[in-house]
């Protein structure tokens, strides 16, 4: 990957003197989903898989980014002068989004930069490609131009151009997890402050299987945001009888108590999803430090349901391969991962069953939907570097 995108940026931009190269990795969250905006746990990991970059400095204002990824819209121009977010920017709006971020801490770009990217996180999988495109961009901005921000910086300052440059108001997991991922280890983060501890995620006899839907519906990302906005009001709501600063703080006691203060059937399943997802989380990184996978997989299988009848976040495509999965002897557990509406699933498959989950949910997969599935046997890796 890193000959390629050199290679790459010396014949797009004449020649390959003075470029530095950069990776940030893509994550996928093992448990804990949609609860890091509403101040609960979750647990992911960085992959070995993300995106890269190939940069030089300029002597101007300009900014000139080229993908490998989406080739046909060429060379992409804009300048370091007036970030703003354009729709005919397209991709690039998330790499000015992270510069725009920097400028409103303080830290201003002297000069310009040619970038080339070239990522191998399958686009639309959930895998946080977005993410990986902010820390990445933070991580070599920090390196080229000396600011001084650390890794979580890095992270916040991403999870925060993506909120308020790109309109999409994610929470904080997908940054932190690119930004602060360690090899062979999971995240345990509490994302009401932050805390966080490393979890070693080497599971015996064991491996991780990512299964790309090939569908990304359009939902994903109004629905988000309406999805956030109603877990809001449910937590204002509560807040009139009880005092919590998010709905990771209740227990799944104290929910069912005061849940009649929601008043709508629809917010209080928004709200129980979070409340009850954010103590499996919890329970489920207590049953991997136990050795106990089987557990583990059990609540990985009740976040899928919950996911899809409370929160309502999974569609037909997703239900099918996680369906499928669960039928498969060796499946340790499967759910969906990222923000949802197609995507991806993951799987803790036993070793001697991976070829026959591969074979059975990929065929099974076919004659329902009518698409291929993708299967990603995956590898936990470090944050992100400079190469």
């Amino acid at each position: 990957m890193k000959e390629a995108v050199l290679k790459k940026f010396g014949e797009i931009f004449g020649s390959t003197e003075g470029v530095s190269v950069y990776f940030a990795p893509g994550r996928v969250n093992m448990i804990g989903e949609h609860t890091d905006y509403n101040g609960g746990h979750v647990f992911p990991c960085a992959l070995t898989i993300g995106t890269y970059a190939a940069v030089r400095k300029r002597e101007d204002d300009k900014l000139r980014f080229y993908s490998m990824n989406f080739e046909k819209l060429g060379v992409i121009e804009s300048s370091i002068v007036g970030l703003k977010p354009e729709k005919e920017a397209e991709w690039t709006n998330y790499p000015k989004g992270v510069m725009w971020a920097f400028e409103k801490r303080g830290f201003k770009m002297p000069c310009g930069l040619d970038i080339v990217l070239n990522g191998n996180i399958p686009n639309g999988s959930g895998l946080s490609s977005s993410a990986s495109l902010e820390v990445l961009t933070g991580y070599f901005l920090r390196d080229l131009f000396g600011f001084d921000v650390t890794n979580i910086d890095l992270a916040q300052i991403g999870q925060y151009s993506e909120n308020n440059f790109n309109g999409m108001n994610c929470g904080i997991m997908d940054q932190f997890a690119s930004a602060m991922g360690k090899k062979d280890n999971a995240i345990f983060l509490d994302t009401a402050d932050l805390s966080y501890e490393y979890a070693p995620l080497v599971l015996a006899g064991a491996k991780i299987i990512v299964t790309n839907s090939n569908v990304k519906h359009e939902l994903v990302n109004s629905e988000y945001n309406v999805r956030r906005s109603e877990c809001e009001t449910a937590l204002k709501e509560l807040q009139t009888v009880i005092d919590i600063n998010g709905l990771g703080d209740l227990s799944e006691e104290e929910f069912e108590q005061h849940k009649s203060a929601i008043k709508d059937d629809v917010r209080i399943r928004r709200a129980k999803h979070a409340v009850y997802e954010n103590q499996r989380t919890i329970l489920a990184v207590e049953a991997l430090k136990k050795n106990d996978l089987e557990l583990f997989g059990k609540l990985m299988n009740a976040s899928h349901v919950s996911l899809r009848d409370d929160y309502q976040v999974s569609c037909d495509e997703i239900d099918v391969l996680v369906e499928e999965a669960w039928k498969v002897p060796g499946v340790i557990g499967s759910r969906i991962t990222g923000g949802g509406f197609g995507g991806c699933t993951v799987s803790i498959v036993k070793d001697d069953a991976v070829e026959d989950f591969k074979a059975k949910v990929g065929a099974a997969y076919k004659e329902r939907v009518g698409k291929n599935a993708d299967f990603y046997v995956v590898e936990i890796g470090d944050g992100p570097s400079k190469i």
